[in-house]
């Protein structure tokens, strides 16, 4: 899964926190995401710029961990592949770790009574 850039502002680009197992990294994020109808939930999606520290724990076998960005929950994270620049490809479901904006959603009357 190749991740290309939004064609809009949205999503996140920035620092962020690596937890994996005893490991914490700084790093470097780019992430979007979208709802998905299909199963209701927010899909997000990016990816880790590379760092050594980043590609030595994808060789020893990291595939999950922790995203934090700034003062918000942690986020779980799929590490997936190294694209051939060596950043990693990252992906996950639910809340992610960076502020969404506000949405409004107008629901049919026979829904809100």
């Amino acid at each position: 899964m190749a991740w290309l850039p939004p064609g809009e502002e949205t999503g996140y680009d920035g620092g962020a926190v690596l937890h994996l197992d005893e490991r914490v990294l700084d790093v470097v994020v780019h992430l979007d995401g979208h709802l998905e109808p299909l199963d209701g939930l927010f899909h997000w999606y990016g990816r880790i710029e590379r760092s050594e520290e980043l590609v030595a724990a994808k060789d020893s076998g990291a595939t999950t961990g922790q995203l934090v960005i700034g003062d918000r929950d942690p986020a779980s994270v799929r590490l997936a592949e190294l694209d051939p620049w060596g950043h990693v490809q990252v992906n996950g479901t639910g809340a992610p770790p960076y502020p969404l904006e506000a949405v409004e959603v107008e629901l049919p009357a026979s829904v809100v009574e």
